[in-house]
């Protein structure tokens, strides 16, 4: 065990593997500067726009768990470098996408290269990682990268787009892939179950099915009511959900060990993860949209608008450990969400001319309540299971993440969108400004002054509504889950055993 503990050379391995995270992290948010121009050149529409959104987390959500068993079997170093590859040269048809259907299936794709990255991430660290303490650093380092990816992503995006199109987002993830495939393969310890049983297809097939349908009825449930396409897709996801969890109870080696939820700890921690993400991300998905089109600010003023939550994020994720060894993980994760919720509530009051230290200041308390809460949360699920599980568990706390961005952009998305067509404009309005804001400031340009700067005025206005809505459900739905996190994770505490 000694020797595990001093393994030569684990933090130049965690440096790969948070390249890994960043990337992806930076690849969630980094779509939402560059919605603007790719609105303008792929025309998509409002339902597109949200698809083009959240396909990437939709397929993502549906794959971690199975991709995470499937390192466990195969190995974690070999299906992360596998991922690597497939997500650069992926990243290259989201570049030269021509159409929004073109997008939209590209985004799919990189959902699955996406799917096999994070798990292995979090279990190569587990297993890299023995004493604590260390785990525990290491986890805050992961978690910071993660938490600061989406931050940060604006403001590469910001760099980017001043300089060439839209394309360029996702062309920068060639190199750094590169460079995480060459050092990776020469730095990372290879691990795995070393009885893993079989990975059956059959339950693959099942949790795929019944992740995607079920979030797709949500989400076209909360874009247009009740409509019977929904409701089969709700039926098919459940129906196929049922059969997941009974086929892993009849497995000799499941897929996912059910028996995992029995720990209130892991339980609670994945619960938390999926409704804070779920609160916030719709929110941060428009956000950038808010601080271009609303505000007018260029795409660098608008990324480095976003820093505080990077900076907030990265600190907080570099103390979270410590802070919860002094005093206890229920204080810390409840405080961080409490933070958020605070910050979300805040934002409520955001109109077409708020001024930048409301923004700056709410953006600093999101980033720091959820680098403590994420970093937390993810050293108490792995914690809680041995370490030939690590990829499983770490998929099923990926799952929660992703579920939660996917849910969020679906829902508060779709409040922000709802609110924002009802807006009333200038005799003359064309229909298509109404299904985005991107659409109604192309649609300006060809009005005549007066009439464009009314169209905008009210367009922005009724933008900046629907933001300050989901900003108010965000607020609640934060809120609540700090009060449960403070009940669901009394007596549970970081280990400081060596």
């Amino acid at each position: 065990m000694k020797q595990q503990v001093t393994r030569p050379g684990r933090w130049l391995a965690l440096a790969v593997l948070v390249l890994a995270v960043l990337l992806v992290a930076v690849d969630a948010t980094v779509l939402g500067l560059a919605t603007p121009f790719l609105s303008e050149d792929l025309q998509p529409s409002g339902n597109q726009l949200l698809w083009i959104g959240d396909a990437y987390s939709f397929v993502l959500a549906g794959l971690l768990v199975s991709m995470g068993s499937l390192g466990d079997r195969i190995g974690r170093k070999r299906i992360l470098l596998i991922g690597a590859t497939a997500f650069g040269a992926i990243s290259v048809l989201n570049a030269y996408a021509t159409s929004a259907e073109v997008m939209i299936l590209a985004r799919a794709l990189l959902g699955v290269a996406g799917a096999t990255l994070m798990p292995a991430t979090l279990a190569l660290i587990r297993n890299l990682f023995h004493d604590p303490r260390e785990r525990s650093l290491a986890i805050g380092i992961w978690g910071a990268a993660a938490s600061a990816g989406m931050a940060i992503g604006p403001i590469v995006g910001g760099v980017l787009l001043e300089n060439f199109w839209w394309g360029s987002v996702f062309l920068i993830n060639l190199p750094v892939m590169a460079v995480l495939v060459v050092v990776g393969a020469r730095l990372l310890p290879e691990s795995r179950n070393p009885e893993p049983g079989p990975w059956d297809l059959v339950s693959v097939v099942l949790s795929m099915i019944g992740m995607v349908g079920i979030v797709y009825a949500i989400k076209e449930f909360a874009a247009h009511g009740f409509d019977w396409v929904p409701v089969a897709a709700a039926v098919a996801g459940a129906i196929a959900l049922h059969g997941f969890v009974r086929r892993q109870r009849r497995l000799p080696i499941p897929l996912l060990d059910l028996s995992l939820f029995r720990s209130r700890g892991f339980s609670s921690a994945v619960v938390a993860d999926l409704l804070t993400i779920l609160g916030l991300s719709g929110l941060i998905f428009f956000l950038s949209q808010y601080l271009q089109l609303v505000q007018g600010l260029r795409p660098i003023e608008a990324g480095l608008a976003e820093l505080p939550a990077a900076i907030g994020s990265i600190v907080a994720g570099l103390l979270a450990g410590q802070v919860a060894r002094r005093f206890s993980v229920r204080a810390v994760v409840a405080g961080g969400l409490a933070a958020i919720g605070l910050a979300l509530a805040a934002l409520t009051t955001i109109s077409a001319d708020t001024g930048y230290p409301l923004l700056g200041t709410a953006l600093l308390a999101v980033g720091a309540g959820a680098g403590l809460s994420f970093t937390v949360t993810a050293d108490v699920i792995l914690a809680a299971v041995p370490k030939e599980e690590a990829g499983a568990a770490s998929a099923v706390s990926e799952t929660a993440y992703e579920l939660g961005a996917a849910l969020g952009i679906a829902l508060l998305g779709s409040i922000v969108t709802g609110v924002y067509r009802n807006f009333t404009g200038p005799a003359g309005t064309p229909e298509a400004a109404h299904e985005s804001l991107g659409g109604a400031v192309e649609a300006a340009a060809q009005l005549p002054p007066q009439t464009a700067a009314a169209l905008l005025d009210a367009a922005r206005e009724s933008f900046a509504h629907g933001v300050s809505i989901a900003a108010g459900v965000g607020a609640v739905v934060l809120l609540a889950t700090a009060v449960a996190a403070w009940f669901l994770l009394r007596g549970q505490r970081l280990s400081t055993e060596r």
